[in-house]
């Protein structure tokens, strides 16, 4: 594993930006470099210690599933290798797994979110109005319980520091356009269901999970920035599963489930995590990648 990287540093490109956990950089007319860093972000705001090898699980993890995916949707991978990108030794030494050369694309304004069990937001929103971002569930469900049915809640892709707004199926066909809309929500679902069942074979239950998509010049739909990682998804270790309690999680739920012990406003500046906490959130990031791609 190589060392913490909580920003990188590339002289010989432009970073166009720096996310809460991704930096993207002008890699030509057609490409950009995308680092997935070491750093951590939880309740929209991002913590000032990184989580060591993080960024190149998630980016492991995230191709793993983009090339499991390629039968049902194009991806925005290139052919294009780092070294072409960052010839400087050094540089690229100091990524490690953590970059990747992509297609340039246009990122839908929708966050494609798939929910397959009772568990976060969709739990509050359930014990208070019986359903989940406005549709419809059965009664007396459970915290953690398996829905019936997969279910599609987009929400906005909010800017940095501000918190993304679900939304109702309608209002994403107002921004996409329904045929894009219709292909969005299909196409999520079809990916989450062939995962989850994937998943759930090597002991990992994908309780959630968010996807993003971009187009082409051509107006082709590719899926982007990352699939079913544990950033972007819930995993439970299948054999702790008891629906009922909020179930242990391979992601970073867990430094989320700390972060809720302390008096902390969920506003910038982050408080201090321990060092235990930190070791064991890095422990759960590379389990999660050694049972799910073998």
């Amino acid at each position: 594993m190589s060392q913490a990287l909580f920003e990188s540093r590339i002289s010989n490109l432009t970073l166009l930006n720096r996310g809460k956990v991704r930096d993207i950089y002008d890699a030509g007319d057609n490409h950009l470099l995308i680092v997935t860093t070491d750093r951590l972000s939880a309740f929209d705001v991002i913590l000032q210690q990184p989580i060591p090898g993080k960024g190149e699980v998630l980016t492991r993890v995230a191709n793993f599933w983009f090339n499991r995916t390629g039968h049902l949707i194009q991806n925005h991978i290139s052919d294009v290798p780092v070294s072409d990108i960052v010839p400087d030794d050094e540089e690229r030494a100091a990524l490690g797994d953590r970059a990747i050369v992509v297609k340039k694309l246009r990122p839908l304004p929708v966050e494609a979110i798939v929910r397959g069990y009772l568990i976060g937001s969709g739990w509050k929103d359930y014990q208070k109005t019986g359903g989940v971002c406005g549709i419809a569930l059965p009664e007396n469900l459970r915290q953690a319980d398996k829905l019936p049915n997969a279910i599609f809640t987009p929400s906005t892709k909010a800017e940095m520091g501000e918190h993304d707004e679900n939304i109702s199926f309608e209002e994403t066909v107002d921004l996409l356009g329904e045929n894009i809309a219709n292909r969005v929500r299909d196409l999520s679902l079809q990916i989450y269901t062939e995962a989850a069942d994937y998943a759930l074979g090597r002991g990992i239950i994908i309780a959630d999970t968010k996807f993003e998509f971009g187009l082409d010049e051509n107006d082709e739909l590719h899926i982007i920035d990352e699939a079913l990682t544990p950033d972007s998804s819930r995993f439970w270790p299948a054999d702790q599963y008891h629906p009922g309690s909020s179930p242990p999680s391979f992601d970073k739920q867990f430094v989320r489930d700390y972060l809720e012990t302390l008096d902390w406003d969920k506003t910038p500046p982050a408080p201090t995590l321990p060092d235990e906490i930190i070791q064991k959130t890095a422990e759960k990031y590379a389990e999660a990648e050694r049972i799910l791609t073998a």
